[in-house]
């Protein structure tokens, strides 16, 4: 059945084995993708959105690299929102409501045109491990695949379990079987399994909905785009979501069914999404709220079925649909399909590599929710850096790791691997210490010349990236040499009631002034045909460097302070029971993490200063 063996097999076909299946093709391995239903290729299981608040920022560096979560989600999206615009660069988040059934269907088509890849049909029931090494799989039919490397993205699936109410019964999404045997296997092997718990709410029929009950919430006015490439263009009409929200009578009806919910009988033992939570869960911990909002999000263009963000719930259908009908708008509303909760296996990211690869097995790699994660975004980053380390292991390259100062992708997995999760981990803006350095518009910048040097970017972005960097540099030259006039600066100053100026001044020195942007300055005659002359990805690079140079300078500085803890590399057999000077907590987490650099070291809780200074001494300043 088989033509031979493969390099890397990859098992699952959601957004983490869709990158890394695609990234490890592109670079060159013969890959193989084994999928428990062909239909399922890259389905939304949740909501129809792509990026947010951190997750917009994961989308633009996959597609920085080389990856085609930002392509496919610019030519399936219906609506585009740059959230967080009221606050600094840092927080601008790009998000793309998207059509799921569209979405999947760009996936597939994308991955049957790459060449190196191939496809089948069927469960993965075990792996096959010799000389503790990954050397293939065993399916649900009998069959053999073999490989020189296997990764993991089983999302959902591994023992998975569906509750509705009291109602509950073995699935890796509604109407999908679970997978089994593996996180047995695994265990025998010596690794250690968890349980985690996520939810979905119900969809509704758009047609027995009174939107003029709801909040109309349109896209922007200028849409924008995730992908740094010409493959795309922004949206030319849009399809706007709607806001309502629940009320007093609502949560009573809820609390109905609390006895019945396995969330508080005890029928779920794993942690659920701590900021994404259940409606239960939400009227609980926040009982002294009189409402919760409530996102009516379209499924795609031609469609009416409605995804109710917010309403997550693993309550009795019956109660479901009763507490809906007391939300404004959803008087009348038919459902077509209840919400639920799901349980499934994980494997606590702390017994992975900096590459994902695991400890204890070569050449096997776990991405997605097999590690805890929750959310498209951090799969699918997940992935696609699996997909490339998978094929550097194999070609015998040195894995390719990002820094925390370089992407969010790197700080994801920095977190994941030296300080693991017990609940479903999600990436916001706070968790990077580099914010103002790791924006959404240079991605490109940061991440596309790695993607080349790794065969995954096209010469082509290369050349884009150049041409952008070449109009910031002339903006940013003009600025700093050219005066505004003081008439033309107090018009724009008068109009923002601020205080005006009492000589002419550089455009620069201008342009710092926090009531001032670029749009202000954009129709004066002596620049005008300058900004019109670059795209809009240069003018906003060169009004970002402005604004906030300094603080940029002083990131960098604090990341190149650290980096020089990077360079210290900490040999992989390395026994820290000699070093007694250690805290006793600091030895048992440094000898089950292993890690490969002090910088890693460092970042592992349970590990204080004092510890590094130690370490520091042994291995020489």
């Amino acid at each position: 059945m088989f033509l031979g063996e493969y390099d890397i097999i990859v098992v699952g076909a959601g957004h983490a084995g869709c990158e890394a299946a695609h990234a490890a093709a592109v670079m060159g391995s013969r890959v193989m993708l084994v999928t428990m239903n062909m239909e399922t290729i890259a389905r939304m299981s949740c909501n129809p959105a792509m990026g947010g608040v951190a997750k917009g920022q994961i989308i633009r560096e996959i597609d920085a690299l080389g990856g085609m979560s930002g392509i496919i989600t610019d030519k399936t999206m219906i609506q585009f929102r740059m959230l967080n615009r009221s606050k600094g660069v840092a927080m601008w988040s790009p998000r793309a409501q998207s059509d799921r059934w569209r979405f999947a269907e760009e996936w597939r088509l994308a991955l049957e045109k790459t060449p190196n890849l191939d496809f089948f049909q069927d469960t993965v029931k075990e792996l096959i491990i010799e000389n503790e090494t990954a050397v293939g799989v065993v399916t649900g039919m009998g069959a053999e695949i073999r490989a020189r490397a296997v990764v993991l993205t089983n999302g959902t699936f591994l023992n998975g379990l569906i509750h509705i109410g009291k109602k509950n019964f073995g699935g890796g999404r509604m109407g999908e079987s679970a997978s089994l045997g593996i996180t047995g296997q695994l265990e025998k092997l010596g690794f250690v399994s968890g349980r985690m718990k996520t939810g979905t709410p119900p969809r509704v029929d758009g047609r027995s909905l009174n939107y003029d009950a709801m909040e109309e919430q349109k896209g922007d006015d200028e849409p924008a785009k995730f992908s740094f490439s010409r493959e795309t263009s922004p949206l030319k009409e849009q399809r706007s979501c709607y806001i309502t929200y629940t009320n007093n009578t609502v949560h009573d009806i809820l609390r109905e069914g609390f006895s019945d919910s396995p969330m508080y009988n005890g029928s779920i033992q794993g942690l659920g999404p701590r900021y994404c939570p259940s409606i239960e869960d939400k009227i609980n911990r926040f009982a002294e709220r009189e409402r919760h909002q409530v996102f009516v999000e379209p499924e795609g263009w031609n469609t009416v079925e409605v995804y109710v963000n917010g309403f997550s719930t693993s309550l009795p259908d019956h109660i479901q649909l009763k507490a809906l009908r007391q939300i404004p708008g959803f008087e009348n509303a038919k459902v077509f399909r209840p919400g639920y909760a799901i349980e499934y296996d994980y494997f606590p990211p702390t017994q992975l590599k900096l590459s994902l690869e695991t400890k204890l097995i070569n050449n096997l790699f776990f991405a997605g929710q097999i590690n805890g994660t929750t959310g498209y975004e951090e799969a699918a980053c997940q992935g696609l850096m699996a997909g490339i380390n998978a094929h550097r292991k194999i070609t015998e390259q040195d894995p390719f790791v990002l820094g925390r100062n370089e992407a969010y992708i790197g700080v994801l997995i920095d977190d994941l691997v030296n300080k693991g999760t017990d609940e479903p981990y999600r990436m916001f803006t706070s968790r990077a210490e580099y914010r103002i350095t790791l924006r959404q518009d240079n991605a490109d910048e940061r991440l596309t010349p790695k993607g080349l040097e790794l065969g995954l970017a096209k010469q082509e972005r290369i050349r884009l990236l150049e041409e952008k960097q070449k109009n910031t540099r002339a903006l940013l030259h003009y600025f700093e040499n050219n005066n505004i006039e003081t008439t033309t600066a107090n018009n724009i100053l008068s109009e923002k009631n601020t205080s005006p100026i009492t000589e002419k001044q550089r455009y620069k020195r201008f342009l710092l002034r926090p009531e001032i942007s670029m749009a202000d300055i954009k129709n004066i005659p002596d620049i005008q045909a300058l900004i019109e002359s670059c795209d809009h990805d240069a003018v906003q690079s060169a009004e970002t460097h402005i604004k906030y140079e300094s603080y940029i300078k002083k990131e960098q500085e604090m990341a190149d302070k650290l980096q020089r803890l990077e360079e210290i590399k900490i040999p992989s057999q390395f026994d820290y029971h000699k070093l007694t000077s250690l805290s006793t907590e600091a030895r048992e987490k440094l000898h089950n993490i292993k890690p490969q650099t002090l910088g890693q070291a460092s970042r592992i809780s349970g590990v204080n200063p004092a510890d590094i200074s130690v370490l520091l001494v042994y291995f020489g300043r």
